[in-house]
Order: structure tokens, then C-alpha cells, then sequence
């Protein structure tokens, strides 16, 4: 399972599509606006009386936690007063005017570690919601294994994680387990210390928030607190984490979701975007992640455990200094599809010689393929070949070569005459010859 993070507003706008279907029994007002800046905020208010009526609430909404202990969310018992629109307005122009310094690990209030900085350009703006302590609670699903765990807890907030031993009741579900199965171990684990008068509804919104868990394909959603106020629900704070390999299948579900750079993280290059993207709308699995551009030795590796395998061969053989990118194509691609992931390589491949003269690797390696069509996919990577040749030759480019699987002979036998016939330097293997011998043979010579 690929787990991608995404916004607090992209996750509480899925469940809010879709609460009906998963939480009859409870109503979600969701009143909620993403914006950058505080003209946006103002924008916003034209369509949404509720920004300018209601006390607010402001966070940053960029993948990180602790946003209270940071003092970086603004609400009305932060500040004297209650939290107006013009307010909310002023305090995002302030807090994205400038850096600013994020702990991620808190000892009590002491920040540890070092902090991350960075520019907030993005926060999530809704009403406040009055409400006693005794009504917060705490909920998530992530797997763990071969097992959907759900985390139930009668405490919310910030410092749930910190007493979890004693505050959180655990539950482990087998993917065979029926709804009836699922329903009833919920029901039975309900945490002893939620009120005797909600345990019910407890345990209708925890159903109903696994199956959409499980439905709506996320790899990790967590909601600490939500607010339980009768049939009223409030999602106060939420994390989530989507299995991108069902992208494709969940465009209609997920809407416009955004896979956003987490806050002090390098942005991703247009090519790994580009590649995330393709990857979203294909049953296949495409991936990459750029090391060191510059580098030598790239890869094209099939499937997700031989693109460790060579990362790990390559590192202890050359060094991690002279891997390019780690990345796989598996799933059974098209042509088409491979054929992009090719040109995105030595696009980015031949961009510049080696710093030191060297020729430059390219692997393109993996497993025995259980049911991907080798030539189908090595015709993709052929006419990359074409496409490219010229500059491949500029640069100085060998390639090595190592598959096996369904139409092996022919995949090999088609990318061998097509790089001879294009002048490009090529050694080709099938599965008589190890699946990590082809790094070995590219350095020694």
C-alpha cells in the first residue's frame, strides 16, 4: 500500500461527500475554507456568511502536528476576544508574511529536536465550536500488517498520545471479517470510559467511520478530537493518509485531491509530479523520487521489492553518492505509460554529462515478472530509445539490462537490435543470470 498524506480540508471534505452514506444517524455542518492569504479569506466570506457571523478557528493546514504547542492556531481563548473575520484575516497575512520555525516533538511543552522552517502557505479557516471536555473524543484506522487496526479513545486532543497505554482501546480486523463481525467486535471494545448515555451513538459513529475508512480507500485517517454533541458531529482536528494506488479507481470519491509537500520539505520537480500524476490514473504502479539529478547510475527497475533490492547493490557497490533516483514501474504498465516513464528518466538523464567524465549507468533491471508482458513494456522503453538517442550518445550512456517473464525472449531480443541499431551501447540478460549481476558488470567495467 502507497501511503500519500494529504490536507486536513481534502480529508474532511471526503468524509463530508460521503457522510450520509456512512453517518445517518449524525449531522456534520461542514463549514470549512482552505485559503493562502487573507484576501482569500475575504473572497471566501462573499459566498460563506458563516465566516463573517460565527466566532473562528485558523491553522495551518500543511502536514504537520503540534500546531497548538507551536502557538501557530488562533481561536478565542488565545486571545481576548472572539476570533472575528477581520481578525482571521490579519493573523494569516501575519503568519505567512514571514518563516516560520515548527517543532515536531514536544517534551510536555519543551520543544525538542531541532525545528523546521518554512513559509505557511496554506491554512484551514471554521467556526469554533463550544463544547465541554467531556465531549471530545479520539478515533483512527491504519493497518498494521495484514490487519486493520481501529484506535478508540473517551479523551481528545493533544495529549491523547502521551497517556495511550492507558487512554486508547485497540481493535485488529482481518480483511475476511463481515460487516456484522466488524460491527459487533466495535461494539464490544467500546472504551469503558466513554459516558453509559453514548455509548451507542459511540459506537454508530465508529462503524460508520471504519467502513468509510476501508471504502474510501485510506491508508490512515485519524480525528483527534471529534466533538459528539447528541446527533451533532464536529471534526475538530483530522489526519489522513490516501492508498494512492487506488487513485485511479477514486476519482469520483476523492474529487480534487492534492498530494502536498510537507511543511519544510524541498518541492517535488515537475517530473516527479508528472509521474505521480500518470500514476494516479493507472491500475499499474509507476514511482519516482529523485536522490542526486546529477549522479550517475539511474535506474528503471520493475516492481517495488527489486527497486530496493538494486538501491541497496548499487549504495554498497558505488556509493549512495552516485544513485541518481530510486523508483519502480510495475502492475502490468501499457506501452504507452512505460514509454512516458522512459523519457521522464533520460529526459532528466541527459540533461548534463558527469561532472567527472564518466559515462553514465542506466539498470534497467527487476524480477521474473508474474504476468507483465516484457516486450509489451520493453516497446515503451524502445521508443523512449528513439526519442532520445542522440542525446544518450551525447552524454555517454551505457545500459545493462536484466528481465525475466512473460515474453522475455522477445523483449530482450527487440530493446538488444533496437539499441544496435541506434548506436547505444547495451548488455541484455534473462533470468539464467542473477537479478543484481547486471550492477555488478556495469561498474566493473
Amino acid at each position: 500500500m502507497a501511503q500519500k498524506a494529504i490536507r486536513e480540508y481534502d480529508a474532511k471534505s471526503i468524509l463530508a461527500k460521503h457522510w450520509d452514506k456512512y453517518f445517518p444517524d449524525f449531522t456534520y455542518a461542514y463549514e470549512t475554507v482552505m485559503v493562502q492569504n487573507g484576501s482569500e479569506l475575504k473572497k471566501a466570506a462573499k459566498d460563506k456568511a458563516w465566516l463573517k457571523e460565527k466566532t473562528l478557528v485558523a491553522k495551518p493546514d500543511m502536514l504537520f502536528g503540534k500546531r497548538g504547542k507551536n502557538d501557530l492556531v488562533l481561536f478565542r481563548d488565545a486571545k481576548p476576544g472572539d476570533v472575528s473575520l477581520a481578525k482571521a484575516t490579519s493573523w494569516i497575512d501575519d503568519k505567512s508574511s514571514k518563516e516560520q520555525s515548527v517543532h515536531f516533538s514536544f517534551d510536555g511543552d519543551t520543544p525538542t529536536g531541532e525545528a523546521k522552517v518554512d513559509m505557511l502557505t496554506h491554512f484551514i479557516v471554521e467556526p469554533f465550536t463550544p463544547h465541554k471536555q467531556e465531549e471530545e473524543y479520539y478515533i483512527s484506522a491504519t493497518v498494521v500488517g495484514d490487519y486493520d487496526m481501529l484506535y478508540m479513545s473517551a479523551e481528545g486532543g493533544m495529549e491523547v498520545e502521551e497517556g495511550w497505554d492507558e487512554k486508547v482501546t485497540e481493535v485488529a480486523f482481518a480483511i475476511t471479517d463481515t460487516e456484522e463481525e466488524i460491527a459487533k467486535k466495535i461494539k464490544a471494545n467500546i472504551p469503558a470510559d466513554v459516558a453509559k448515555a453514548d455509548k451507542t451513538a459511540f459506537a454508530k459513529f465508529a462503524i460508520g467511520f471504519f467502513k468509510a475508512y476501508r471504502e474510501l480507500n485510506f491508508a490512515y485517517l485519524e480525528i483527534n478530537p471529534f466533538v459528539m454533541q447528541g446527533k451533532k458531529i464536529e471534526l475538530l482536528d483530522m489526519v489522513a493518509k490516501l492508498d494512492d494506488t487506488a487513485g485511479f479507481m477514486m476519482v469520483e470519491e476523492w474529487g480534487d485531491i492534492e498530494y502536498p509537500t510537507a511543511f519544510g520539505m524541498e518541492a517535488k520537480s515537475p517530473e516527479v509530479t508528472a509521474i505521480e500524476e500518470a500514476d494516479a490514473k493507472t491500475g499499474a504502479s509507476l514511482k519516482l523520487t529523485l536522490l542526486k539529478p546529477e549522479a550517475r547510475i539511474w535506474t528503471m527497475v520493475a516492481g517495488g521489492g527489486a527497486s530496493v533490492v538494486y538501491a541497496d547493490t548499487i549504495a554498497d557497490l558505488a556509493g549512495i553518492e552516485d544513485l541518481a533516483n530510486y523508483g519502480e514501474y510495475s502492475g502490468g504498465p501499457t506501452t504507452g505509460e512505460t514509454k512516458f516513464y522512459a523519457e521522464t528518466l533520460l529526459d532528466l538523464m541527459t540533461r548534463e554529462k558527469d561532472a567527472t567524465g564518466r559515462e553514465k549507468i542506466m539498470i534497467i533491471g527487476g524480477a521474473i515478472a508474474n504476468f507483465t508482458d516484457v516486450a509489451k513494456t520493453f516497446t515503451g522503453i524502445i521508443q523512449a530509445f528513439e526519442k532520445y538517442a542522440d542525446k544518450m550518445l551525447e552524454v555517454g550512456i551505457k545500459i545493462y539490462v536484466r528481465r525475466g517473464g512473460p515474453n522475455y525472449e522477445k523483449g530482450l531480443k527487440d530493446i538488444k537490435e533496437a539499441a544496435d541499431r541506434l548506436g547505444l551501447y547495451i548488455e541484455v540478460y534473462g533470468p539464467e543470470t542473477h537479478v543484481t549481476d547486471i550492477v555488478r558488470m556495469a561498474l566493473a567495467k
